[in-house]
Parts: structure tokens; sequence; C-alpha cells
């Protein structure tokens, strides 16, 4: 048997021969050999396009200062694995993952031994941890979808779907009508369903009727609004509460916070306006226009990694002018429309860089793959570089003070950039 966490990821990246088995048979079936109960008293499931991990961190934020003890389960990890199973705001330390991976390892491996995708065992072994908290609320993010993702195999107490948008085509649908389809899954009959967009598909809002749940919107159940340069204000039928603006600067934060905040009002339980606003102004989640400053250069690394997310970033670099070029460093995964994305933000870049994931394998693009389906885009003459880092290392050489860098494009370009920033490279 593994005995170290690295040892263990190693080996449960082998139990699976494809890295994505969309389907909750084998999950389950583990499931019940490991005999586990609920992970929490409450429980919320955040599924969407976009917004899912600034969602929990607004959650777990505002939990937290309400006093709740709270687990929260978030995927993929930008630099150790750990920061994907939190228990009281800390990450999971080594020894309760071996512990854990353990005990998912000795049912699957039983007669018959049945293969669990690497998300798949992370998740059983989450929720191992979880139920022996114990815990008032767990927050479980949605990897892939939602109908057929192993965190669907917990009924939650509230669902929520920040944004229905265009990812991960292959798995999900080729339009928003079927990838809504897909996240509304994790829906339960007669139980609270929070909905982040003001417009979501159709077939979101037919489910939550054919199966009974309440569907809470933003724009119709909920609302909020700017009050002022520091303060925004949140509102339902009969409350309101006026706040600090969220530590997380995107536009779209305030959409976030609004969504997590309507979620937790629907568990029904106490939630003190001093909690609120604690949570909203402490809330934390990197990677998501997490920013350096570097002789003069303002360093800006974000996951963004589809057109939704590319939007987002166009609009927040609208709102947030700096006094002179903006470059960008960007490296993809495959399967992503990368010539939407520059689309999105080319009116916002000066100068571009491309480079390569070597660490992602064969999901990553290099710089010269990239290159090719960027022809004929604002990045058609971009530089081209084998890594982010050496990337990174050409902007910055280039960039003056007043200049801004944005290092975008996947959790890998952003945990690669995050590394050479933080090592001092």
């Amino acid at each position: 048997m593994p005995r170290t966490l690295a040892d263990w990821l190693d080996h449960i990246e082998r139990q699976h021969p494809r890295e994505i088995e969309m389907g909750l048979e084998r999950v389950r079936a583990v499931a019940g050999r490991m005999r586990l109960g609920r992970p929490a008293r409450k429980v919320i499931t955040v599924a969407g396009t976009n917004g899912k991990g600034s969602t929990v961190a607004f959650l777990e934020a505002i939990a937290r200062a309400a006093g709740w003890r709270l687990g929260a389960y978030t995927s993929p990890h930008l630099l150790a694995y750990n920061e994907r199973v939190r228990i009281d705001g800390r990450d999971a330390d080594d020894a309760a993952l071996v512990e854990a991976f353990a005990a998912v390892e000795a049912a699957r491996s039983g007669a018959p031994a049945l293969p669990l995708t690497y998300f798949e065992f992370g998740t059983l072994a989450a929720l191992w941890l979880f139920a022996r908290a114990p815990l008032d609320l767990a927050v479980l993010e949605v990897g892939l979808g939602g109908r057929l993702d192993a965190t669907n195999l917990v009924d939650a107490d509230v669902a929520v779907v920040t944004t229905v948008d265009l990812d991960h085509q292959d798995w999900l649908g080729d339009d928003r009508e079927a990838i809504g389809r897909e996240k509304v899954g994790i829906a339960r009959a007669w139980k609270p369903l929070v909905l982040g967009e003001d417009d979501p598909p159709s077939s979101v809002l037919g489910h939550a009727y054919a199966i009974g749940a309440s569907a809470i919107r933003a724009g119709s159940d909920f609302f909020f609004e700017p009050v002022d340069a520091a303060h925004w204000r949140w509102r339902e039928i009969g409350y309101e509460i006026e706040l600090p603006n969220p530590r997380l600067s995107a536009p779209a934060q305030l959409r976030n916070a609004a969504t997590a905040i309507a979620a937790l009002r629907a568990l029904r339980r106490p939630l003190p306006k001093a909690a609120l606003a604690q949570g909203v102004a402490s809330a934390h989640a990197p990677g998501r226009l997490q920013a350096f400053v570097r002789d003069g250069v303002e360093i800006v690394v974000d996951v963004g990694h589809n057109p939704q997310a590319a939007r987002e970033l166009a609009a927040w670099l609208r709102s947030a002018l700096v006094a002179g070029r903006t470059f960008a460093v960007y490296a993809a995964l495959a399967d992503k429309d990368v010539a939407g994305v520059v689309a999105a933000l080319a009116g916002g870049v000066d100068a571009w860089h491309l480079a390569g994931l070597p660490q992602a394998g064969a999901r990553g693009l290099d710089a010269e793959a990239l290159a090719a389906r960027l022809a004929g885009t604002a990045a058609d003459d971009a530089a081209r570089h084998a890594g982010v880092a050496q990337a990174l290392a050409v902007a910055r050489a280039e960039a003056r003070a007043g200049d801004r860098i944005l290092a975008f494009g996947s959790f890998r370009t952003a945990a690669a950039a995050l590394v050479a920033l933080q090592g001092g490279h």
C-alpha cells in the first residue's frame, strides 16, 4: 500500500484507464461498501460553468463567520492536493488524506474490484473525512456537469447553479440547454435551487418545475446592486442588507457573493448580518485575479479558461485600467475554445505571449499548437514559449512600470505562474 500522500496520488491516478468516466454506479457501490453517512447536518452543492470556486469561498467565509463548523470540497487544486479538502478553514493534512485514501482503497479493491477515477477517489475520501468531523455544513463543488458527477452521490439540501455557458461540450452537450440539463441534475425534489443567472436556460427551470424544486433566481427572487464605491446591497422581499465590497475584485464577484447569500438563507438557519459582512469582505479564492507587483508592474493571475470567463476578465480590465500596456501570458488545455477566449480579450490586450503546458500531458497544448489554433486572431503574431514560467519571464522583461501582465488560461497556467512568482523567478 502507498504510504505518503505523493505515493497515494500516483496510485489513484492509475486506478482507471480514463481520466473522466461519468456515471454514479461505481462510486455509489464503493460508497455503500464504506457505509458512508451524511457528510454534514446540511449540504450545499455548487455547479456551474464559471464562478463555482468563488461562490464556495463566499459560502465558506460567511458560514464560518457565523460560527458554523464547515467542510468544503473543491477542485482542481492549484499548488497542493490538500487545498481540495478543507475543514474549519484549514486544508486537510497529509496524514488525514492518506488515512482517507486507504479507507477508499480498502472498499474499492474488494471483490469485485471497482475502478475509480482520480476525482471519484478524491470525492469519496473527502466525504469520509467530513463524516468524521462532524460538521454543521458541507459545501461540495461539482467537478464536471452535475447529474453524473461524483458529488451528486449526496442529496443536497440546497443546490446552486452559478452560470451555464459553453464548456466541456464533449461531455455535456453543444448548447446551453443541454449543458443546463446536466448541471441542474444536482437539484432535489422540493428542495431550494439557487440560480445565479438572471436568465438561466429553460431546461434548468423546466427541470426544477418537474421535480418540485423551488427555484430562487437572481434578478427575480433576490437582487444586488452597488451603493457606492465601497458598498453594495443584497435584498429580497422583506429583507435587505448593505455590505462591504468583496475582497474578490472581478465584477462577477458581486453576483457570486449574492448567490452565496441566497443559498445560505435558503437553509433557514440564523445568519447574523455581521457574519454576512465579515464573510463577504474576507472571502478569498487563490488564482482569481490574484495580484502581485514586481518592479512597478502589476501581475495578475487568473484561472479563467473559457469564453465566458474571458468576457469577465475583459470587463475587469476595462474597469481597472492601468497607465501602461497590458501583456497577456496565455496557456490552455486542448479541449478549450481558445479562439473564443482571445476574441473576448482582444480589445484589452496589447501584446500576447503564448505558452505550452507540458505538465498537463496530452491535455495540454504546446505553444506551436496553440498558435496554430489562433491563426487570424488578435494573438496571430504572438511570441511563443515552452512554458508559462518562460513566457512570464519574457513578458516581465518587456514590461515597464505602470504596465500590467495577465497570466491566465487554466488552473495549470495559474499554478505555474504562481510558482514562478512566489519562487522569486
